[in-house]
């Protein structure tokens, strides 16, 4: 980038960056989001369809997961990476409708593209999707309906889990589901990483059980400890069972054989000394964070004493919510009070696994989720649909809040914001208009993957919103239901955040006039101009 006082040109900007200004590098981004969009739009609804994804290594996914699909994509296009980020911050606050948040994405940048076609100022755009993000909420609060009973709570799972891999189980997982999240619940909140998902090859979706307590996938650290241990008295440690090693380059000298036997008879008493600690406790089940030495494992299974070794953080954590111990940083201070309980802990194999079961705890606020699968696919999307389940479960304990699903609470904010935007003077009134109209393209794309005519589908929806904000698509039978009756309901915070995602992310790429791209990074033009493909993101290459 050079410009030109008289005869010398100042360089700003070195050798090889692109830059893309005004209406050409609004254009492009729109764009890159719009494929994006379409890329991912397919997948949405029951009926929606999956896609495989291939890395470098040839690792495949199978998933019509919206943010996994984003995640796993190699996406170069910077306006593009700007809606992962959209579905990953809906993945990580709410767990369910980040597809929903990125085609409403594209479609607010489809219809803003047209608004600065008519001449429309992209600062005023952004005003008027402001204004109907504003109305839009309210207008979702009021159509809010106040559920949290379990009844309720199965249906909003079962939802989430319709057209995805685990739809055949969706009732017994959305049943386990269920039961896990009230188990954990406290005080009304709710930590979703209390619930630990362990995911086993072998066997059918509907062998997936709920643990009463915690599943390690580690057996016992020694063949010599006993397989099974009732009334359990745990100690966590986060100390380890071994002589330490010396943390500077001293070294020791020994000048006679009998202070080589002294010094290896001494680091036998310091750990025997440790291991009497854990007997003096009265503890028969040991979970070490650290790592525990041979001589140790050698006198704890004397003792009969079961014991697992390179316990991960989160399952100490766990570990503690469901057993009641307390985690001990230095074994000296190890006490009786400091033991948790469980009715019974064992190793057991399930398919080629070895896992270690804490069951029969006293009131658990954390437990195991045993997830199965034919094979690795099936089992990784019946975990990201468990996942999903368990994200709209919690928001839906915690808020006391759902809506209809089936594109219904979309219509009915499209149709009221309509009336809203002609109570609106000045141009801001088109932009709140083409808001209303973005929000229609979940119900068109419910139809469209369903095989079913979405200019048809839309109008009889119209139509039915005005006898009740409840009516949505039933895709399975073609036909505008009740969908509050039906039993397809969605957690409220769900489509608040999407919608709330999707138009903070159509604001910042529509605010974007100028850009700058450092040497080694274009945008294809070509590309661009003709509408081009994911290679032009630098996403997937052509087949």
């Amino acid at each position: 980038m050079a410009q030109l006082t008289g005869s010398q040109p100042i360089i700003i900007l070195p050798k090889g960056t692109t830059r893309y200004v005004g209406k050409e590098a609004q254009r492009m981004n729109i764009l890159a989001g719009r494929i994006l969009a379409d890329t991912i739009r397919t997948t949405l609804g029951p009926k929606g369809m999956d896609k495989m994804l291939v890395d470098s290594l040839g690792d495949i996914v199978v998933t019509n997961d919206g943010v996994t699909i984003l995640k796993e994509m190699d996406i170069a296009h910077p306006a593009a990476k700007m809606l992962v980020e959209v579905a990953k911050t809906q993945e990580d606050e709410v767990g369910d409708g980040t597809t929903t948040a990125v085609i409403i994405t594209g479609e607010l940048l489809k219809k803003a593209e047209e608004l600065l076609e008519m001449g429309v100022h992209p600062t005023i755009i952004v005003q008027g999707y402001r204004q109907a993000v504003k109305k839009a909420q309210e207008i979702l609060d009021f159509i809010a309906i106040n559920a949290r009973d379990r009844d309720t709570l199965i249906k909003v799972a079962m939802t989430a889990m319709t057209g995805k891999g685990a739809e055949k189980a969706r009732e017994t997982l959305a049943e386990l589901v269920v039961d896990a999240i009230l188990q954990v619940e406290d005080n009304g909140e709710i930590d979703k990483d209390n619930i630990n998902i362990q995911r086993i090859l072998g066997g059918s979706i509907d062998d997936s059980m709920i643990v009463n307590g915690i599943a390690i996938d580690k057996g016992r650290a020694d063949h010599a400890m006993p397989k099974r241990v009732e009334n359990a008295k745990i100690a966590l440690l986060k100390y380890p069972i071994e002589v330490k090693e010396l943390e500077t380059d001293a070294k020791i000298r020994l000048t006679d054989p009998s202070q080589m036997q002294a010094f290896i008879e001494q680091e036998e008493k310091m750990i025997k000394d440790m291991v009497q600690k854990i007997i003096d406790s009265g503890a028969n089940v040991l979970f070490c964070q650290k790592g525990i030495d041979d001589l140790a494992l050698h006198y704890l299974s004397r003792e009969g004493i079961y014991a697992l070794k390179r316990v991960r953080k989160s399952d100490m954590k766990r570990l503690e919510r469901a057993t009641g111990a307390k985690l001990v940083t230095n074994i000296e201070d190890l006490t009786e009070e400091d033991l948790g309980e469980a009715g019974v802990v064992y190793e057991k194999k399930i398919f080629d696994e070895l896992l270690t079961f804490v069951e029969d705890c006293k009131d658990p606020k954390a437990l195991s989720i045993i997830l199965r699968g034919s094979t690795r696919q099936v089992a990784e999307e019946v975990e990201r649909a468990v996942e999903d389940a368990i994200g709209v479960v919690s928001a839906t304990v915690e808020d006391g809040k759902v809506v209809a699903g089936g594109g219904a609470p979309e219509v009915e904010i499209a149709k009221r914001l309509k009336d809203y935007s002609e109570s609106i003077s000045g141009r801001e009134q088109l932009a709140v208009a083409a808001f209303a109209e973005a929000l229609e393209v979940v119900p068109k794309t419910l139809a469209e993957n369903a095989g079913l005519d979405s200019i048809d589908t839309l109008v009889d929806l119209r139509a039915a919103h005005e006898e009740s904000p409840y009516m949505g698509l039933n895709v399975f039978e073609g036909e505008v239901v009740d969908m509050k009756e039906a039993g397809v309901l969605e957690p409220h915070r769900v489509k608040k955040q999407a919608i709330q995602s999707a138009a903070e992310a159509a604001e910042m790429i529509l605010r974007i006039d100028d850009m700058i791209a450092a040497k080694g990074f274009e945008v294809s033009k070509k590309e661009s101009e003709e509408g081009g493909g994911m290679e032009g993101m630098g996403g997937m290459p052509p087949m």
